[in-house]
């Protein structure tokens, strides 16, 4: 029988999860919901064979020099991992792992549901109500605009944006996208789709925009302010992607200008920091980075985590690893 490894966490996972991981592992639990301070992450490092992270953790090329020889793998729990040096960490040896695939109709729902709630101002009529504001029904009070029938600019047309766009189709909207390819010709019928090759061309024709891109360099300030220009006054935009893929400080302009109609965020460029300027909007739905937090993802993204820790331990390839190739 194969010697446990010795894992550290350093991020509070479910109940289930955590029991899982101590069946299978040697496993230090982190027990407070507040991140991990750096330096216990580093002491942590210095005996552990995996370290188990999220995106609240920053390691950087210093903290893995500060990493003891014994650490095999740093698995992180969630998809991206733009906060990890993937490539000082694979030029020490040290396997990066993620959760691909876990998050995809999680994320999608809320995405879906940051559209519908800024074009039909769903926060504002609620937040309406419970001032106890709402007195009598008229023709003209709290007007939003139908989704049906509207142009949607997905960037991104990875996992997520494929199923957002099958969402979408089923509420009449049509479906447009960016991304650094096309989709297959199977999958563009499906979603009945219309590949733009040029980003400032889709963004200045859309009803809708959704960032549906990953981070990293490629993607820094994608949409830029004058890429955000280009959108039409009642356009929606909406990012539950990475907030960095936008320029927040640009967008908060445009919306106290009144120079689009709205944003749904569910990132922010400077997580968990957020401008300020965009605080007070009646026409931003800010919501906490939760858009996979659900029950069922929280769940399949641990037993990803397990999956990888455990095929290490047996003395095989994780099926998820992280390589600079995929920068």
């Amino acid at each position: 029988m194969n010697k446990k490894l010795k894992v550290v966490m350093t991020v509070k996972l479910p109940d289930g999860v955590e029991t899982r991981f101590r069946e299978l592992f040697n496993t230090t639990l982190w027990l407070t919901k507040d991140p991990m301070p750096r330096e216990k992450m580093i002491e942590a490092a210095q005996t552990a064979e995996v370290l188990v992270s999220s995106i609240n953790d920053r390691i950087d090329a210093d903290f893995i020099d500060a990493c003891g020889e014994q650490l095999k793998m740093i698995a992180n729990f969630g998809v991206g991992y733009d906060h990890i040096d993937v490539a000082k960490a694979v030029e020490k040896g040290i396997i990066v792992t993620n959760t691909p695939g876990v998050l995809t109709e999680d994320t999608a729902e809320m995405t879906m549901g940051l559209i519908i709630a800024v074009a039909r101002r769903f926060v504002e009529g609620a937040e309406t109500v419970q001032r106890g504001e709402f007195s009598a029904w008229s023709p003209t009070f709290m007007m939003g605009r139908r989704i049906y029938g509207k142009r949607l600019g997905i960037v991104g047309m990875g996992r997520i944006g494929q199923a957002l766009a099958r969402r979408a189709r089923a509420f009449g909207m049509q479906v447009h996208y960016h991304n650094r390819k096309p989709v297959s010709q199977r999958i563009s019928d499906e979603l009945e789709a219309t590949y733009w090759d040029d980003l400032d061309q889709m963004l200045s024709r859309m009803d809708v925009v959704s960032i549906n891109a990953p981070g990293g360099p490629n993607t820094f300030h994608l949409l830029d302010a004058e890429r955000l220009a280009k959108l039409q006054p009642h356009a929606i935009l909406v990012n539950t992607a990475r907030g960095q893929i936008v320029d927040e400080e640009a967008l908060a302009h445009l919306l106290r200008g009144n120079k689009i109609a709205g944003v749904g965020l569910d990132v922010y460029e400077r997580l968990p920091g957020i401008n300020p300027e965009l605080f007070g909007l009646p026409n931003a739905v800010l919501l906490p980075h939760m858009a996979s937090s659900t029950i069922e993802a929280r769940t399949d993204m641990g037993d990803r985590v397990i999956l990888n820790i455990k095929t290490l331990q047996d003395g095989h390839r994780p099926p998820d690893r992280v390589i600079p190739a995929m920068l």
